[in-house]
């Protein structure tokens, strides 16, 4: 049991909350009709820079056959200044090919 709980201890302190999320974002993104490299290179930066409780809250946007713009429009929704600053960075950047 000790053994168990050291691991996943060790497991979140070298992964960080938000690096677990990215998978779930990553989907989200592609579930409401990103590309997977656009959706991959926006979680990326989405996980880094948002909170998990800002990311959990743009989980609950998935919806399938949306559109790029029709995603920023439901996160400006969310009231969210922060989270919506990140979606449109990094879906700028990403899209141009300019994201690091």
């Amino acid at each position: 049991m000790f053994k168990s709980a050291a691991i996943l201890t060790l497991l979140l302190a070298t992964c960080g909350p938000s690096k677990l999320a990215y998978g779930q974002v990553k989907s989200a993104l592609t579930d409401a009709g990103l590309s997977d490299e656009t959706a991959g290179c926006m979680a990326s930066r989405m996980t880094d820079k948002l909170s998990l409780k800002q990311l959990i809250k743009l989980k609950k946007l998935k919806r399938a056959n949306r559109s790029l713009s029709d995603f920023v429009d439901a996160v400006r929704k969310v009231g969210d200044a922060e989270a919506l600053q990140v979606t449109v960075s990094s879906a700028a950047l990403c899209a141009s090919g300019l994201a690091g």
